[in-house]
């Protein structure tokens, strides 16, 4: 199947995993995981160390297949289509990116026309591409940066880099994976304001954001998946699944949420920890 014989799905829907099972090497990493993401969605998928949000995402990112069950994406099923296809329709932020040459902001962006970490030899762009990389780039506030390289920049502007790269092909999903990674607070802060503005920019862009921390969510999300030994604990509107109760269940400790000022704040609940919380 090539990637113009789409399977039929409704119009809004970017993304539908359908009883998912993921197995390595003997263990079972998922089990029966259903998550459908529609255009404009902003999820957030949460869960504790181990709890297998790495391996939904991935496939998500058509990096991987399910062992059993479906992934469809864009209207596609993993395991009938071309994936490098695919996959230019997907962007993908990894705050772990390798970046080993010491690339311009401009350049970074335009290894996302290749889906490369380095720029390929031989590889020139049209002045289209030049033109939506610098669109980006602006959109994101990095034309200040002028001559600055990779290894020069801060932790939070590689991460707007890295968004302003993820999203020159111009993508239906966007995957943020631990975004905030090594950010101090003012430059947490910063990156999910770009976030939200994003969001806002761009009204049809579906994300998922993997995060263990809740203060690390834009005001932006939508919905919420709390994910716990490889199964769905809760999904949906973000409201209903980030609850105290399903917090403290998924993290197997009581732990109090607050929502205020549109941000989400988590800490231990004292009261309930000295009180019948295991009894």
């Amino acid at each position: 199947m090539t990637l113009h014989e789409e399977i039929p799905l409704a119009a809004t829907e970017i993304l539908r995993l359908s009883g998912v099972h993921f197995v390595r090497e003997s263990k079972k990493i998922l089990t029966g995981i259903d998550l459908t993401v529609r255009a404009g969605e902003h999820w957030a998928l949460i869960g504790p160390n181990g709890a297998g949000k790495s391996t939904l995402l991935s496939l998500c990112g058509a990096e991987q297949h399910p062992t059993a069950g479906s992934v469809h994406v864009l209207g596609h099923r993993l395991g009938r289509v071309e994936i490098r296809k695919l996959r230019e329709s997907i962007g993908h932020v990894n705050p772990r990116h390798p970046v080993r040459s010491p690339l311009t902001v401009r350049q970074v962006v335009l290894t996302g026309a290749t889906g490369t970490t380095e720029l390929m030899n031989r590889w020139e762009p049209t002045s289209a591409t030049l033109a939506r990389a610098d669109h980006l780039i602006e959109l994101l506030g990095l034309d200040k940066l002028n001559g600055a390289t990779w290894h020069t920049m801060s932790q939070g502007e590689r991460g707007r880099t890295l968004i302003a790269r993820a999203l020159l092909p111009d993508p239906a999903l966007l995957l943020l994976d631990e975004p905030s990674t090594g950010l101090d607070v003012a430059a947490r802060e910063q990156f999910l304001e770009t976030v939200d503005h994003l969001h806002q920019s761009k009204p049809e862009l579906a994300t998922i954001l993997v995060t263990h921390h809740l203060e690390e969510l834009p005001e932006t999300t939508t919905h919420a998946m709390l994910i716990t030994q490889g199964r769905t604990l809760s999904a949906g509107p973000v409201h209903d699944v980030l609850t105290s109760e399903l917090i403290g269940t998924a993290f197997d400790h009581p732990i109090r949420i607050e929502y205020r000022d549109r941000r989400w704040h988590a800490r231990a609940d004292r009261r309930r920890a000295a009180g019948s919380w295991r009894s």
